[in-house]
C-alpha cells in the first residue's frame, strides 16, 4: 500500500516535471536550458499560476543565476515544483472578478467603457501599461458600440481557469 502511494507521487512528480519543462522550453532560445528573466512570469502564467509582479520578481530574485539576467532549468524546475504542488498562485475566483466589475459599472449596464477600464487599470493596484491596456482593449471592445461587455470578457479569461 505504502509502496503504491509513493509511486503515485513520484508519477505526480515527473508529470509536473514534465509539465514545467514543455513551458520552460519554448523559451530557451540558445537550447542551454535558461531562459530570460523577462519570460518567467509569462512561464508560470502558462502553468496555470496567477502571480502578482511582486511575487514574479520575489520568484525571480529566488531562481535567478547571480544576477545574470536568465535562470537555468536546474534552479527553476525544484522552485516551481513547489510553487505548483504548494498551489501558490491560484486563478481569482470569476465571482471576484465579476465583483470588482460591478463596482466600476456604477449603473449596472453589464459593460464598461474603455476609458473607464483604461484609467481604473492603469491607477490602481498593479498597474497595467498603456501597450498591455491597448492590447487587451483591442481584443475586448465591442467595436460598435464602443465598450466591453464584462461577462463576456469574464467567461474568456476564465474559461480554461479549474472550477
Amino acid at each position: 500500500m505504502a509502496e503504491d502511494k509513493e509511486s503515485g507521487e513520484n508519477e505526480n512528480i515527473l508529470a509536473i516535471h514534465r509539465k514545467i519543462t514543455a513551458a520552460f522550453e519554448p523559451f530557451d532560445y540558445e537550447s542551454k536550458n535558461t531562459v530570460d528573466v523577462r519570460e518567467i512570469g509569462t512561464i508560470m502564467y502558462s502553468l496555470d499560476c496567477f502571480p502578482t509582479q511582486a511575487d514574479i520578481r520575489e520568484f525571480i530574485a529566488e531562481v535567478e543565476e547571480n544576477s545574470s539576467g536568465t535562470v537555468h532549468l536546474d534552479r527553476f524546475m525544484p522552485a516551481m515544483t513547489k510553487v505548483l504542488l504548494e498551489n501558490k498562485f491560484p486563478p481569482i475566483p470569476r465571482s471576484k472578478i465579476f465583483q470588482a466589475f460591478k463596482v466600476l459599472d456604477k449603473e449596472q449596464r453589464g459593460f464598461v467603457e474603455p476609458e473607464e477600464l483604461t484609467k481604473f487599470m492603469m491607477e490602481e493596484g498593479e498597474p497595467f501599461t498603456q501597450e498591455e491596456m491597448d492590447e487587451m482593449l483591442t481584443a475586448h471592445t465591442n467595436r460598435k458600440e464602443n465598450v466591453i461587455y464584462y461577462d463576456k470578457l469574464i467567461n474568456k479569461l476564465t474559461a480554461d481557469a479549474p472550477k
